[in-house]
């Protein structure tokens, strides 16, 4: 089984990319983010005509995540109040959580909030999201013994996920408070997929558009898989497919896909 997580900034701009990817690498779900369109209007039909199933949390202009499987799923859900009922409604208003299950493997499709600029309320709000999140697969834990999170985490955990211009002194997506909210994540026993594979630095899924970034490959490794130790040991390759960035008009992310 193939997974791949792919960040595509407007599933409106970047459909003819997708499609193409997609005819070219059947994986067997790939999880998108950033579609920013709501359900209704999404561009269903292509992929419905490659044979996959789709699973949809959109907003208007922003945000959004998809699931589009070749199987169909059961146990979809949209994001966090579907598992803790008890949260304000409010922390679903942000379309940034998608989950459903094929082959009993429980997939978490997530959209990390940026926030914008350390020390600002939305640095706030997205260590607050973190928590959330902490709460929310704890609990799907108790259930599901197979799962993967993947997706835009907005957070570059280690030095060597980040080119060397970058201090990472109370950087956006390298501070330390971010870096320990997603440790204190993977304490519940999640582990990297592509670190089990790839342990040398210089490998990125995320290039700003800005100064020429991707071409001087000054890029950061954003986009995740988070595995349970039943579907680590199951990983036989975890790839970052950098072929897309280099067509026109990209998105600034690239897909990983982790395969079992």
């Amino acid at each position: 089984m193939k997974i791949a997580t792919w960040n595509v900034n407007s599933i409106r701009i970047r459909l003819e990319q997708v499609i193409d990817w997609l005819s070219k690498n059947p994986v067997d779900v790939l999880c998108l983010q950033e579609i920013k369109v709501v359900d209704a209007e999404f561009p269903r039909s292509p992929f419905e005509q490659l044979g996959y199933h789709l699973y949809l949390s959109g907003q208007k202009s922003y945000n959004g995540v998809a699931l589009i499987s070749r199987q169909p799923l059961v146990d979809v859900s949209n994001g966090f109040t579907a598992f803790l009922p008890k949260l304000q409604p409010e922390w679903d208003e942000q379309k940034r959580v998608i989950t459903g299950v094929i082959d009993k493997i429980r997939i978490v499709n997530l959209y990390v909030p940026n926030g914008a600029a350390v020390g600002t309320e939305k640095y706030e709000y997205k260590l607050r999201w973190l928590k959330v999140l902490r709460e929310y697969l704890q609990l799907l834990l108790l259930s599901q013994p197979a799962i993967c999170v993947c997706g835009d985490f907005n957070i570059a955990l280690e030095a060597k996920d980040i080119h060397e211009q970058v201090s990472t002194n109370n950087h956006i997506m390298a501070s330390e408070l971010e870096r320990q909210a997603l440790r204190d994540i993977l304490t519940l026993g999640f582990a990297d997929a592509f670190r089990k594979f790839t342990t040398e630095g210089g490998h990125y899924s995320w290039w700003d558009y800005r100064a020429a970034a991707f071409r001087r490959n000054l890029g950061w490794r954003i986009d995740h898989h988070y595995l349970t130790p039943v579907l680590y040991e199951r990983a036989k390759s975890c790839i970052i497919d950098v072929a897309p960035r280099k067509l026109t008009q990209p998105s600034d992310h690239v897909p990983v896909i982790v395969e079992f």
